[in-house]
Formats: C-alpha cells, sequence, structure tokens
C-alpha cells in the first residue's frame, strides 16, 4: 500500500445503515413535503454519533440528495434536509424556515458536526 492510499484511507468512516432508521422513506419524502421524515428523527438522532466522520458518500447513500447545501470558507459544506413540511414544498422550493437537520462537513470532507431543529409539536 502506497503512503497516499494510507492517508486517503484514513479519512472517514463507511456508514451503511443505522439499525431502526428508514433510510428508503426518508430519502422517498424529498424537501420533508410527505411528513414521512419526521417518524424518523428519534431514530436518527439516537444514532447521530455514527454520522460523525462520515464521508460526504455515505451521507448521500443514506439519506438522499440534500435538500439544500451551502458551501462555507475553504472546503466546508453544509447539507440541509428538512425535517417536516413548509414553504420549501411550494413550486419553487424557496428556502423555508421548517425544522431542518444540518451537516457540517469539514476540510478533510468527513461530518464535523450533526444539529436538528426541533420539530413542530404534532398537530391533534
Amino acid at each position: 500500500m502506497s503512503l497516499g492510499t494510507l492517508g486517503l484511507s484514513g479519512c472517514g468512516h463507511a456508514l451503511l445503515e443505522l439499525p431502526g432508521f428508514d433510510g428508503a422513506a426518508w430519502r422517498a419524502d424529498p424537501y420533508a413535503c410527505r411528513n414521512q421524515r419526521r417518524a424518523a428523527v428519534p431514530v436518527l438522532l439516537r444514532q447521530k454519533e455514527q454520522l460523525y466522520e462520515a464521508r460526504a458518500n455515505d451521507v448521500t447513500a443514506l439519506l438522499g440528495q440534500p435538500d439544500e447545501e451551502e458551501l462555507r470558507a475553504g472546503t466546508e459544506k453544509v447539507y440541509y434536509y428538512y425535517l417536516e413540511p413548509g414553504t420549501q414544498c411550494e413550486a419553487r422550493h424557496e428556502r423555508s424556515g421548517a425544522p431542518c437537520l444540518s451537516l457540517r462537513f469539514g476540510p478533510l470532507g468527513t461530518v464535523t458536526e450533526v444539529l436538528a431543529d426541533p420539530l413542530s409539536p404534532p398537530t391533534p
């Protein structure tokens, strides 16, 4: 193994699945407009530690393309996944104030921060 290969293989880890998390249902609900993500949030947050140091392509494989992506200084970026319906569900998918899951990626391309806005109380 070359030194270059050794360096690359040490950056991040594979993120195959999270036990009890229905990734297919999450991915089938872009922008959370079908309100299916809400049910998955508790399971995802209980296991959020497993998201740290995961590579961007593994996060995308698990959660799908982010609803929004923000590029930061250098090589940092943030993925946003809406957690419940809001104005982002309108035709132009404009940024919404609806609760989001935010995943920040550091310069090595791995997750360095996982934040989730509180969900709105369920309507009776």
